[in-house]
């Protein structure tokens, strides 16, 4: 069994959806977790329901990884309490719809802020600080099937995930002297609250079922098991990847069937 026994994990966006799955996940295997989240009475009530079912110590703190402050305090309190971070899952992120041609200047900085700037602000602390104590750490960012493929009305996504793709590959390579891995996740189409609201539209889950070989919508909790392979030693010779749990959504190049009970 893959073990995170000593280890103490930083999960932004945690609150609810794949970032709580994934820290979850790192408890369920021993690790300590620090959740960070701008929802901040969800992420306690979180951060107590997995120490409660796992036994784990975890931690909850209210931030939000846009601004630099935030994320500098989040790591205090990290290192305050767990004396170091070896694992940063960079989770957090936020959909605003627009195209090329309606989308507002305020929403696509907005959206680029969270989903890409975040990223960079809390990875290059939490680089910096594993760098200082000799961790053998890992970095994982979410990035999405929308850094490969697109929706022409979710262009400030699609631009935040493409770079985040990009940036991991970059930060990979900068850190693999401190022998510090980079990797990204790019989920397809997962269960969380907000595609809850999108499939209960038949038509709606008909299309994004038909894109989707496997016939069927993902689990965050599988999102999260690749989380917990690349932060364990079974990926220790893996950096600068991204792994796409997608049901096989990027390898299709028209549509499928869509099986009645899918």
């Amino acid at each position: 069994m893959i073990s995170l026994a000593g280890k103490t994990a930083i999960v932004t966006g945690a609150a609810r959806g794949i970032g709580a799955a994934c820290a979850q996940a790192f408890a369920e295997h021993g690790a300590n977790v620090v959740l960070g989240d701008v929802l901040e009475e969800q992420c306690a009530e979180t951060a107590a329901n997995i120490s409660a079912d796992t036994g784990a110590a975890t931690l909850s703190v209210r931030s939000d990884v846009s601004d630099p402050a935030d994320c500098a305090a989040l790591l205090a309190a990290c290192t305050d309490r767990f004396d170091g971070c070896d694992i940063l899952l960079n989770n957090a992120g936020i959909i605003v719809p627009g195209s090329i041609l309606d989308a507002t200047i305020e929403d696509f900085d907005r959206v680029i802020a969270v989903n890409l700037r975040g990223t960079f602000l809390l990875s290059r602390l939490v680089a910096r600080h594993m760098v200082e104590r000799g961790t053998r750490g890992t970095i994982i960012n979410m990035s999405s099937t929308n850094a490969v493929v697109t929706i022409p009305d979710q262009m400030p996504y699609a631009a935040s995930k493409g770079g985040v793709q990009q940036m991991t590959r970059a930060m990979a390579m900068a850190l693999a002297p401190h022998d510090i891995r980079v990797n990204a996740i790019g989920p397809g189409t997962i269960l969380t609250d907000m595609l809850k609201v999108v499939i209960a539209d038949d038509e709606a889950r008909r299309t994004i079922l038909s894109r989707t070989p496997m016939g069927r919508i993902g689990d965050p909790g599988e999102v999260a098991s690749v989380a917990v392979f690349l932060a364990s030693d079974y990926a220790s010779y893996l950096t600068g990847e991204t792994i796409f749990p997608d049901g096989g959504r990027l390898s299709l190049n028209y549509t499928v069937p869509v099986r009645e009970d899918g």
